[in-house]
């Protein structure tokens, strides 16, 4: 005699749901790419008619340590965050702050014209705007009021 068992459909994405949790957690660690550790810091991309404008929080990221280029479709941030304190204290049971070189890369909404491009570094905040290209500008089209042509005739 076979016993019967209820099937229960959630129960199957319960092991999906494990994998994704495990992927993202994964995924929000630094990550090794050609020696340099993608330090995964908040952007903010915004767009405007006539710009695209990113915001990245860099706290402890000096200006003369930063790279910004704009290459295709995306703007590319690499740096490098300096250790200067030398601790020579033992039993560290903690240490989040990162230091070495770091890139990322946002992709683009738009196309840009890199050459118009500016950036400033205020509080560890960076700000870049980028131009639109005029291709990708809105553009108003005036209207003729037909009427008050043929009116004028």
């Amino acid at each position: 005699m076979t016993a019967l068992t209820r099937w229960d459909p959630f129960a199957e994405l319960t092991g999906l749901r494990r994998a994704l949790d495990r992927a993202f957690d994964d995924f929000s660690m630094p990550r090794v790419w050609r020696g340099e550790s993608e330090m995964l810091f908040p952007v903010d991309l915004s767009e405007t008619e006539d710009a695209v404008i990113v915001k990245a929080a860099l706290p402890g990221v000096k200006m003369d340590d930063l790279d910004i280029s704009v290459t295709g479709d995306g703007l590319t941030i690499k740096g490098e965050v300096k250790h200067e304190e030398k601790v020579e204290r033992e039993n560290y049971y903690r240490q989040e702050l990162r230091y070495g070189a770091f890139a990322h890369t946002v992709p683009l909404p738009s196309p840009v014209d890199h050459d118009k491009a500016e950036a400033e570094l205020e509080h560890g905040v960076l700000t870049v705007r980028l131009p639109k290209t005029e291709e990708v500008r809105p553009k108003s089209i005036k209207i003729r009021d037909k009427n008050l042509i043929e009116a004028k005739s």
